[in-house]
């Protein structure tokens, strides 16, 4: 039975994961995820956004699942670290942007997962974190990086280094997560939330998107030079897109 559904939501793919009692991701959900973006990222002329969900009230996503993670500590389940490298290749990767809607825990496999995404929208109630220092371990799935560029080294260090943990309305203040929305409804408020990013224009979300995540990991002359194509490149093959420049200049 799968844990990953999806559900569209006029341009928004909204993909909820659903594991009781407190959504651990395995390896096999982590397997499953990748199929489901790949299918998305075929679709990416009618779906705009892809967001991402729990479907367990309280969790995101708990942290990983205890038993996979004992079970690659022997030396078995090697299957589940190249899953993962390809489910946060493909985030990066797919033209659409990836939204982490998280309502309430997200440690661990769950913050990393959330950090790979492009934007964080995130309940009161939630909290947010990489503890594995206080079980003996370390990140393993992107959490010490990530965390490094988003938050800056001091934070990502009490994170990392003393397995502190952020509320909603500290993370959005270091920016961790982009926006706090209401308990209440607040799966249906995420997809609101994302509706701008249906509503611009697509080529130039998916290129600024690509810009983004293209430029981190390049040096500042290569990152200046990918995005001067890419405007070149929106500009010379969109005459829509210059009428609407036009339009706005002759209003003003």
């Amino acid at each position: 039975m799968p844990n990953w559904t999806v559900e569209d939501r006029d341009g928004v793919a909204l993909l909820t994961y659903t594991r009781p009692p407190r959504n651990y991701l395995d390896f096999a959900s982590i397997a499953e995820l990748g199929d489901r973006l790949e299918e998305l990222a075929e679709r990416s002329g009618e779906v705009k956004v892809v967001m991402l969900t729990g479907g367990v009230d309280g969790y995101f996503i708990a942290h990983g699942d205890l038993e996979d993670l004992a079970r690659l500590g022997r030396g078995e389940g090697q299957d589940g670290p190249p899953a993962w490298r390809r489910v946060t290749d493909l985030v990066r990767d797919l033209p659409q942007p990836v939204v982490a809607a998280i309502d309430g825990q997200a440690w661990g496999a769950g913050n990393e997962l959330a950090i790979a995404c492009q934007l964080r929208v995130a309940s009161e109630r939630s909290h947010l974190g990489n503890p594995e220092v206080n079980v003996g371990i370390t990140t393993g799935g992107g959490g010490t990086p990530r965390l490094l560029r988003l938050i800056g080294p001091g934070l990502a260090a009490d994170v990392l280094l003393r397995g502190r943990l952020f509320g909603a309305a500290e993370a959005l203040r270091v920016g961790w997560v982009n926006e706090v929305l209401p308990n209440e409804g607040f799966v249906d408020a995420a997809v609101e939330w994302c509706r701008k990013l249906v509503e611009l224009p697509t080529n130039a979300v998916y290129a600024a998107k690509r810009v983004l995540v293209q430029s981190a990991e390049l040096s500042l002359d290569e990152g200046l030079a990918l995005e001067l194509d890419e405007f070149r490149n929106i500009t010379g093959n969109s005459p829509e897109m210059l009428a609407r420049i036009d339009q706005i200049l002759a209003g003003h």
